[in-house]
């Protein structure tokens, strides 16, 4: 009888040169250094239209420089501290003076108002804390209250109008909006047991600051207008 012809083993090197013609090829991705430049031009396109347009969210601003630049690969979106590190570049080149007098404006402004509401504990946060508030950008207050009533109450007790906002950050019982000086003041309102939480952050990253009235004053105090 003929002899049956012996099939040689299939070894692990055979295994892998075998491609299954169905097997769709792995998508390239950007090399570190094209990544690491696209960040940066993203970070800085974000940076002007934070600075310049007054946006206050740092994804959309984020989502809209990529676009306009022509990015869809989501690896290579900035974080928000290296699109603040941008903004505030961007304002000490190009809005030195106008930055140091918006800011100051902005934290009077916080002032007079949280004086108003003392009773609600007010905290100050945001861009005009920071010192990285855009044109446009609005005074953001935080306030600790039984029900946003209380406050709603207050505030036309004062003879003050105001507009409820589409609340949708996680935590906050109300958002208000309202006009003081022609700026535009955010309040958030929360209950009374998250004054002792460590804040976070609408935008995602580290914690977010808050400072009650007595440090406003001397941050006024520190950068006279």
């Amino acid at each position: 009888m003929p002899s049956a012809t012996r099939r040689a083993p299939e070894t692990t090197a055979s295994r892998i040169c075998q491609t299954s013609p169905n097997r769709a090829m792995p998508r390239r991705k950007l090399a570190p250094s094209a990544s690491s430049h696209l960040r940066r031009a993203i970070a800085g396109a974000a940076a002007r239209l934070m600075a310049e347009e007054g946006i206050g969210d740092y994804g959309t601003a984020k989502r809209k420089a990529a676009k306009s630049l022509g990015a869809t690969d989501g690896e290579a979106l900035p974080t928000n501290e290296e699109v603040e590190t941008e903004l505030r570049a961007w304002q000490s080149l190009y809005q030195e003076d106008e930055q140091r007098e918006r800011v100051h404006d902005l934290r009077t402004t916080a002032l007079e108002v949280m004086q108003l509401l003392a009773e609600f504990h007010p905290y100050l946060t945001g861009g005009a804390l920071d010192g990285t508030a855009g044109r446009y950008s609005a005074v953001e207050i935080d306030l600790y209250a039984d029900s946003s009533k209380d406050v709603e109450i207050a505030l036309l007790s004062h003879g003050i109008s105001y507009e409820t906002m589409d609340n949708r950050r996680p935590g906050v019982d109300a958002q208000l909006r309202l006009d003081w000086n022609d700026y535009p003041v955010l309040i958030s309102v929360y209950p009374p047991v998250a004054e002792r939480q460590q804040p976070k952050s609408p935008h995602g990253g580290r914690s977010r600051q808050r400072v009650r009235a007595e440090v406003v004053i001397e941050l006024l105090r520190e950068t006279p207008e």
